[in-house]
């Protein structure tokens, strides 16, 4: 950890935030000598950039830091990597930050995948009153970096089984029950999760992952994710560049893993049930094949289209077998389609909920809180471009178009008419570096649904 809930040691320096709006009348304020410093080097309060202000003595008298703004998700998160290394803490003058943000800010903002080639520096350290955003906010942030770190993770060191063994350490620091039916035990009740993982060989079992957590007495939430830890196309092999990222094929069981860790740390009023099909798409002499037909846990046959199009085939068992335990809110989450890429790019995960009111709800949610996702339609009028010739439904469409819909009403055919349920179709990866955000996996939509979680749950 970068942040400290700490008193600053001595020598901290402090830390003064402003925007463009304010830094004139922020600047006024100072001696002059100062002002002038701040002039020379070009410093306007602009987002992620800050000017050191030397000390008589050669040493660092302070920071000024341009923000988006005192409660922006990402203000500071520019200075732990490039300031220079050592201790401060929030000063007095300009903006006053608000706590939480700074935390998650900074924490975030020191974040770098370094399992295989070490940080080139240590991150400046920030020091914060502890208080209960705080302490929430790091929670969060901690949550966010392990999403991320398994999205990093190449497929050699996180196959299905290591994938598990995320899940059950998760489960053990949160006191939670962990089980997983794997290999052709899942025929008995798994049979698409099983299909699509059986040619992947005895050392990287597709399997069904579960954990639950929480009070029999509270409202039950459950949550998927799609757990591909890698997606070579199967017999419809991608070409060499749809290949290359496919590690990140698992990044909706990441994402869902982070939710949950967040449900537990914070103790919310609810009982929990993760749920990850996790499998290798591979290419053997047993691979699952275009035109096989598989009848699903639900009992709905499928046609395989495509074996590309596997995401949705080891989903409609997991959603099938959630739904069986009627939760009053069910969430999926996948890395499912490139169509929705195309719809909205990388930073703009797709929604699809039944309820309009309740989909602009979590879209305005998002953007307050710069977590954006947005929403898509279930639109049942193109049932018939996924319905089969010889099996209930295929899982490809009749045509490219409109394929994140066809994709999202595909699952909605194993859920029923009657459940509360949102599919959220993301990236899980930023393709390119912001701060706080560097290239490579992430988290997506998570600060969005645990507020939303919070505000339904917790205050009843």
């Amino acid at each position: 950890m970068t942040v400290h809930l700490s008193k600053a040691p001595r020598g901290s320096i402090p830390l003064h935030a402003t925007d463009r709006a304010s830094f004139a009348a922020h600047a006024a304020a100072l001696e002059p000598a100062a002002q002038r410093w701040l002039h020379s080097v070009g410093f306007t309060g602009a987002p992620d950039t800050h000017a050191v202000l030397p000390g008589t003595d050669g040493s660092i008298a302070a920071v000024w830091v341009g923000v988006h703004g005192a409660a922006h998700p990402w203000s500071l998160a520019a200075c732990p990597k490039t300031l220079p290394a050592g201790s401060y803490h929030l000063g007095e003058l300009g903006l006053a930050l608000d706590a939480a943000a700074a935390a998650l800010s900074w924490e975030l903002g020191s974040y770098g995948f370094d399992l295989y080639k070490p940080a080139r520096r240590e991150p400046a350290q920030l020091h914060l009153p502890s208080s209960a955003h705080t302490q929430r906010a790091l929670i969060v942030a901690a949550a966010i970096a392990s999403t991320r770190d398994l999205v990093n993770t190449p497929a050699e060191h996180l196959g299905p089984a290591q994938l598990a063994d995320a899940v059950k350490l998760v489960a053990k620091q949160h006191g939670a029950t962990f089980k997983q039916t794997v290999g052709d035990k899942l025929l008995k009740g798994f049979p698409a999760i099983h299909a699509v993982g059986r040619a992947a060989g005895a050392d990287r079992e597709a399997r069904l992952i579960e954990l639950n957590w929480g009070n029999p007495k509270h409202p039950k939430i459950s949550l998927v994710g799609k757990g591909v830890c890698f997606d070579s196309g199967g017999l419809d092999i991608k070409g060499a560049d749809g290949m290359r990222l496919m590690k990140k094929d698992m990044g909706g069981a990441a994402n869902a893993l982070g939710l949950a860790q967040m449900i537990m740390a914070l103790k919310l009023p609810v009982r929990l049930q993760l749920l990850i099909p996790a499998v290798e798409n591979a290419i053997a002499g047993n691979a699952y094949r275009p035109g096989d037909v598989f009848k699903t846990r639900k009992g709905i046959h499928i046609e395989i289209g495509n074996t590309d199009a596997e995401g949705r085939v080891i989903l409609c068992d997991a959603l099938a077998y959630a739904a069986e335990g009627e939760p009053v809110l069910l969430i999926d989450m996948a890395t499912l389609t490139g169509a929705a890429r195309v719809a909205l790019g990388a930073q703009l995960p797709a929604l699809f909920c039944r309820s309009t009111d309740l989909a602009r709800d979590l879209v305005d949610r998002s953007m307050d809180l710069h977590d954006p996702m947005w929403h898509m339609p279930l639109w049942r009028g193109y049932h018939g471009g996924i319905e089969s010739d010889i099996a209930d439904i295929v899982n490809t469409g009749k045509s490219a178009l409109a394929g994140a819909i066809n994709a999202a009403i595909f699952l909605e055919d194993f859920v029923p008419a009657e459940q509360d349920w949102l599919h959220i179709d993301l990236f899980a990866w930023n393709n390119e570096s912001r701060p706080g955000r560097p290239v490579g996996g992430e988290a997506q939509t998570l600060r969005t649904l645990l507020a939303y979680l919070e505000a339904r749950y917790v205050a009843m």
